[in-house]
């Protein structure tokens, strides 16, 4: 117990000293990036990406000028780090631009300009990455937001967007943000994921990914619900891959971020309103628009409000074989949420009436979730049966059942189906899908242990 205390003031020394040589290493970034920039000004050099070996060239030269100059003791490798944090300054996001080219990472998180932390393989870690002060995160912001003609103030602090290469953002600032700038990216996949990858990983079996294909391929309409960080838009987007080459898809997004491979694709986005407060167009704009743009499957990332109505309806009028997402723990309580959201469309409907709207509309459920150790699965793959009374009925073709953890923490249980051939097997036959009946029987081992439904 008494080593304690002195392994602590250790620590705190060292992050002291850590902290000391970094505040050094950033007031030479800041002379050098100042002069580098005036004198790009001046020779013409632009900030291009060709011409990065041309700055680097005009960085290291200003480096190892302005440490002369100051006759302070900093080694080959610590002159190296300012040159690169420069370059990052002037090519990319700043101290964050390692953690967006590192491939293992999955999500970076700015909590303000001293707690960045990444999330890789569905645990989040804390990174000894830091930003100067808030100007400096905010700097690193308009970069980002800048070149989409999006805007983020005192105004409108809360902003959705994209890098270059596809990659969500959500940032929220003061006053809302309490302790500094807020940057949340969710990494675009430059190799996106194939089924065969999720199968591999024990996301869903070979069978329930057989079925799913099936199921897309014969226009069933299909919900991919989980909660946060779950995988429903990483799901949403390899479903969508089974969509035929010859059917006309519009995708409607907040920040588009699918990545269909199909060649007749129209990408919508939504769009914040301006300084005006006037141009605000939102999924629900885009939904009703995309009815008259005569789409064979209408494909939205994420239902969040009054856009369910629309959805649904045009789930129900011939746009059959549509995809979407939603937010919700099981597929009962996605049921529960579409209904509160179409409630929110302003149309004085009663609950029988909107609940057989989704009971027609919606014949799918995909629930999918992210264990404590950082796995995603698919949970339950539920079909929507109908109405009965004044309840939508359900029942599961698959599900995952957990039997514990192992020995490393690892969530251990295995996919089976439950016996149930889905109701609409007959439709998938119209269009040519022929599933064998075995795909949906129930494992002996665990019809013997009496799991009927």
């Amino acid at each position: 117990m008494k080593e304690i205390p002195g392994r602590e003031q250790e620590e705190a020394l060292n992050r002291e000293l850590k902290m000391k040589k970094k505040r050094g290493q950033d007031e030479v970034v800041i002379e050098v990036l100042n002069k580098v920039i005036e004198e790009m000004a001046l020779s013409g050099i632009s900030a291009e990406e060709g011409r990065k070996k041309d700055v680097a060239v005009l960085v290291g030269n200003q480096v190892n000028e302005v440490v002369n100059l100051s006759k302070k003791h900093i080694a080959y490798g610590e002159r190296q780090a300012v040159v690169q944090a420069v370059l990052d300054e002037i090519f990319g996001f700043g101290p964050i631009t390692p953690l967006l080219e590192d491939d293992t990472v999955s999500e970076v998180m700015v909590n303000g300009p001293d707690k960045v932390y990444v999330e890789r393989k569905g645990k989040l870690t804390r990174t000894e990455v830091t930003f100067r002060d808030d100007q400096h995160c905010m700097h690193i912001i308009d970069k980002i937001i800048a070149p989409i003609g999006r805007r983020v103030d005192e105004s409108s602090p809360m902003v959705d967007a994209r890098l270059p290469d596809g990659s969500r953002v959500n940032i929220i600032i003061p006053p809302l943000a309490l302790k500094g700038p807020t940057i949340t990216i969710r990494k675009f996949a430059a190799d996106p994921f194939t089924l065969e990858d999720l199968v591999s990983f024990g996301t869903l079996t070979m069978d329930m990914a057989r079925f799913l294909k099936a199921s897309v391929k014969g226009r069933i309409n299909i919900i991919v619900s989980g909660g946060t960080g779950s995988g429903k838009t990483t799901f949403l987007n390899i479903m969508s891959s089974f969509i035929p080459e010859d059917e006309r898809i519009v995708t409607i997004e907040d920040a588009a971020e699918l990545q269909l491979q199909q060649d007749h694709v129209i990408t919508l986005e939504t769009r914040p309103a301006n300084v005006e407060g006037k141009g605000k167009v939102a999924i629900r704009d885009l939904v009703v628009n995309s009815l008259r743009m005569r789409p064979d499957r209408i494909v939205v990332g994420e239902v969040r409000s009054a856009e369910a109505l629309d959805m649904l309806q045009a789930m129900n009028t011939g746009h059959d074989g549509s995809l979407t997402t939603v937010h919700a723990n099981t597929p009962r309580d996605s049921l529960s949420r579409l209904e509160t959201m179409v409630m929110m469309s302003g149309m004085e409907l009663p609950s029988r009436a909107i609940r057989e709207q989704i009971a027609s509309a919606v014949q799918l459920i995909v629930q999918v979730s992210r264990f404590s150790d950082g796995s995603r699965k698919v949970l339950k793959i539920t079909e929507v049966l109908g109405m009965e009374g004044d309840t939508i009925t359900l029942q599961d073709i698959f599900e995952f059942r957990q039997d514990g953890f192992d020995e490393m923490g690892r969530v251990r249980g295995k996919h089976v189906a439950t016996g149930i051939v889905p109701g609409y097997i007959d439709k998938l036959k119209t269009h040519g899908e022929i599933l064998p009946p075995s795909l949906f029987k129930l494992p002996p081992q665990v019809a013997d242990l009496g799991f009927r439904r």
